[in-house]
């Protein structure tokens, strides 16, 4: 069993996948909007050049996303992404610092009692992210 993140977006899907694609240095696998769904699909006009459904592939990790074109988004914070580095402080403060451009840092990348470093930031798109060193 394998537990993935979808993320869903107010409109803005394309930005973020494409944000976190360079600040992962991974690769969009799939960029489908709504216009290119199936044929029987029903959706506003409005929302035709929304992303449907993506997929971006940064090693072990797979973040799934779309706009949700429903009027109930809402912005949550029941959850965070948490990405954890073994050794690699470097490329963990370089990612943390990338994420927190234009956003919100609410716990800096620091020493932590438990003999590692932690941080924490809201992006710029409003998602909660936990990066973990050692």
């Amino acid at each position: 069993m394998k537990l993935n993140v979808y993320l869903m977006f107010n409109g803005n899907c394309k930005e973020a996948i494409t944000f976190y694609e360079k600040v992962l240095n991974g690769k969009i696998e799939m960029l489908k909007t709504y216009k290119e769904g199936a044929a029987q699909m029903k959706y506003n006009p409005e929302h035709a050049d929304k992303i449907m459904h993506s997929k971006l592939i940064a090693g072990d990790v797979l973040i799934m996303a779309s706009d949700n074109m429903s009027d109930h988004y809402s912005k949550g914070n029941n959850f965070s992404m948490s990405l954890e580095f073994r050794e690699e402080l470097k490329k963990a403060t370089a990612i943390f610092n990338a994420l927190s451009d234009g956003g919100k840092i609410s716990m800096p990348l620091e020493d932590t009692f438990w003999g590692g470093k932690f941080g924490m930031l809201t992006d710029k798109f409003g998602i909660q992210w936990m990066i973990s060193v050692g």
